[in-house]
């Protein structure tokens, strides 16, 4: 998996912040009391920056307060989210689930794939949405695993979405996913084809030469404009594609690539006899869970026409993201 931080360890742990004798009453409602308690638990050297949000009420556990605290190196960096204690004396790192929800509605209610590449069948009871990186070399792996197995094993009960996520380490990977949604955009059967291509290409590609690579690429496809790809490219004219999935990902915390929902479930980097095994579950689950999926009334949902509407269930619609 290409990681987008690996946290240093530091030589030797770190002194508690206050000393036994002090009389003040520790609160982790106070920054730079979690702040050092955080450094403390994960061993976080002063090469590594650390910042605590502003507690906000938990909306999964009342009584609690939610604190997000990311951690830093250079453009790397890795997010926690702790619940605090209204009197500041408990924390609580983990995941807080609603028995009456899907157990990955946090995640689903992320999640976007309107308007993203996507091959599979609308309406599948199992949907997939992928976060790769171009340039990742072991994104290539599994996007070769996907596509040699996905639509053969699954031709009807799955679909699956696209999303360039860069990692800020890859120099070229961004640029290379601005010219994915260029070529999406004027022809999206030809997505996957520069899907393909790319990260079969991936050891010959540098930043120097990526305009040339995929100029070269795209000459050879009779169906696709080159001077509009041309122009895509240049002027950056869907790098607001790209910022929106990075924003999206970040949201999700997703820590590096490749990373893929299943129906909400977070996997990295699998092997397609675990993911199938995945898939086959969720096909019969969602026979009579219909918790997930795009029929599913939650945010994953595309409007399918004909549908009756008395076939939903009722997970609530999530609000639009604002990016």
């Amino acid at each position: 998996m290409c990681k987008s931080l690996s946290l240093a360890f530091a030589a030797a742990l770190l002194f508690a912040a206050f000393s036994p004798g002090q009389n003040t009453k520790k609160t982790a409602l106070d920054k730079a009391t979690l702040e050092a308690y955080v450094r403390h638990m994960y061993v976080l050297d002063s090469r590594i920056t650390v910042q605590v949000g502003d507690p906000k009420p938990s909306a999964d556990l009342p009584g609690f307060q939610e604190v997000a605290v990311r951690a830093s190196l250079g453009q790397q960096f890795q997010e926690f989210t702790f619940l605090v204690s209204k009197d500041g004396q408990k924390v609580v790192q983990g995941q807080v689930y609603d028995i009456a929800n899907n157990p990955f509605k946090h995640d689903l209610d992320r999640l976007k794939t309107d308007l993203a590449p996507n091959i599979g069948t609308p309406g599948a009871p199992v949907v997939l949405v992928e976060f790769s990186d171009f340039q990742c070399p072991y994104c290539a792996q599994e996007a070769t695993m996907l596509r040699q197995n996905l639509l053969t094993a699954y031709p009807k009960q799955v679909r699956l979405y696209f999303k360039a996520f860069p990692l800020d380490q890859h120099n070229w990977a961004k640029p290379a996913a601005v010219a994915a949604y260029c070529v999406n955009r004027q022809k999206s059967d030809l997505f996957w084809e520069y899907h393909d291509w790319i990260f079969a290409h991936q050891s010959e590609i540098t930043p120097e030469n990526l305009r040339d690579k995929v100029m070269e690429w795209a000459k050879g496809q009779k169906d696709l404009d080159a001077l509009q790809l041309t122009s895509c490219m240049d002027s950056s004219a869907t790098i607001g594609d790209v910022e929106k999935n990075i924003t999206e990902g970040h949201a999700l915390q997703i820590g590096g690539t490749p990373t893929v929902f299943v129906n909400g479930r977070r996997i990295q980097q699998t092997d397609w006899n675990t993911l199938r095994t995945i898939i086959d579950y969720e096909i019969e689950y969602q026979k009579t869970a219909k918790n997930a999926g795009e029929d599913c009334g939650c945010t994953l949902e595309l409007n399918v026409p004909g549908m009756p509407q008395q076939q939903k269930t009722s997970l609530p619609m999530a609000p639009p993201k604002k990016n």
